[in-house]
């Protein structure tokens, strides 16, 4: 299914600001929330489609290239799967646009029933795309493909504190990673929002990625594709996506097919559909032709009184099924062209062939008109 406009995603114009995008996103986030919305997948898919939004226009550089190609401009530059994320890892993503505004601050994961993460965490997974043919998908490909990830600062090895230094306590909860404040008889406990939950904060950030932990690097990386995929399906690749926190294992690479238009053959499930033209001649009388396969050109025999429509079935000249292996068929649609221009001597011919015809010789013709002259003889 073709990507909506991030724009029309967060209900914002193209000339938005960053603070007004912000604002969109929190506002569409908190409409969305499966905590709001239980048991909603609809809800769900359109908050994690207003997280991937929000992740492209915040970011100038990906807001830049966006504007300049669309959806194409953002291949291979580790766009985040936010389709196969879990929404409670997208909370974590973006918590500090939640942090503190009039008791929203436990929507994603800053207190209440989720607690912080203290051990070991999956990094995120990664999307990409790859262009295939129908000859690809016919008999599976290998592919090349290069994408950008955030990896670890080889500068801090991912801490995000200059060398020789280690994060210090954090002022504002002890080192808890969670404050309290009261509200009448009740006590709200919440993520801190200057440590983020982790307990410590970094008093001298490597100067390589400012004290993120992360740097862009990019990353070629072979694919197997296998015969008979879909538009649309991801290929998995184990290990290539962002690295986890805390020691934890990294994610994974999705790489989602695009298959290229054929310029005579279309797809039907395992099925190749092609429309071929002959000449009304040729449909009258039979004739052998040319008809276009992923194999080549190959012959096809048309009886004498083929009709416009005809479809021929060419066994196992399909598509692999990715499941079972079986192979499907190609159908060749037969279209009649009837000509528009005619040299003298055959319009001379066609009249001498139109006398000839009778009852016998045309007789689905003749039969509707007699009906229809009959009809509305009767109607008058």
């Amino acid at each position: 299914m073709a990507k909506r406009d991030y724009y029309e995603v967060l209900g914002v114009t193209k000339n938005a600001s960053e603070a007004d995008i912000k604002r969109a996103y929190r506002r569409m986030a908190m409409k969305y929330h499966p905590d709001k919305n239980p048991d909603d997948k609809q809800a769900e898919e359109k908050f994690k489609e207003c997280a991937e939004a929000y992740e492209v226009l915040s970011d100038p550089e990906k807001r830049k290239r966006y504007d300049q190609f669309g959806h194409e401009g953002l291949r291979g530059i580790g766009m985040r799967d936010y389709a196969h994320m879990n929404w409670q890892d997208i909370g974590s993503i973006f918590e500090d646009i939640f942090t503190g505004i009039g008791g929203f601050g436990d929507l994603f994961g800053m207190g209440g029933r989720r607690s912080r993460r203290t051990g070991p965490a999956r990094g995120y997974d990664l999307e990409t795309s790859v262009d295939l043919t129908l000859n690809d998908v016919a008999k599976g490909t290998n592919k090349t493909i290069e994408f950008t990830r955030q990896d670890l600062c080889p500068e801090c090895t991912g801490s995000g504190s200059a060398k020789g230094t280690k994060p210090g306590k954090c002022p504002s909860c002890g080192g808890s990673g969670q404050v309290a404040r009261r509200g009448g008889f009740f006590q709200m406990v919440s993520t801190c929002p200057q440590c983020k939950g982790g307990g410590q904060i970094i008093t001298n950030p490597c100067k390589k990625c400012k004290g993120t932990g992360r740097v862009p690097k990019k990353r070629v990386v072979d694919i197997k594709i296998p015969p008979g995929v879909h538009e649309g399906q991801g290929v998995r690749v184990a290990n290539e996506g962002e690295p986890g926190q805390s020691g934890g294992p990294r994610g994974d690479l999705y790489c989602y097919v695009r298959i290229k238009p054929h310029e005579f053959l279309q797809r039907d499930g395992n099925n190749l559909i092609a429309t071929v033209p002959i000449s009304f001649t040729q449909a009258a009388l039979g004739t052998t032709i040319d008809v276009p396969s992923l194999d080549g050109a190959r012959g096809l025999k048309i009886p004498p009184g083929t009709q416009y429509g005809s479809v021929f079935r060419i066994k196992g000249q399909g598509l692999p099924d990715i499941r079972t292996g079986r192979t499907g068929d190609e159908l060749v649609q037969i279209a009649i062209e009837t000509p528009k221009k005619l040299n003298a001597k055959q319009q001379e011919l066609l009249r001498e062939f139109a006398k000839t015809e009778n009852k016998t010789v045309s007789p689905q013709s003749t039969r509707f008109f007699e009906k229809l002259k009959k009809y509305f003889g009767n109607n008058q």
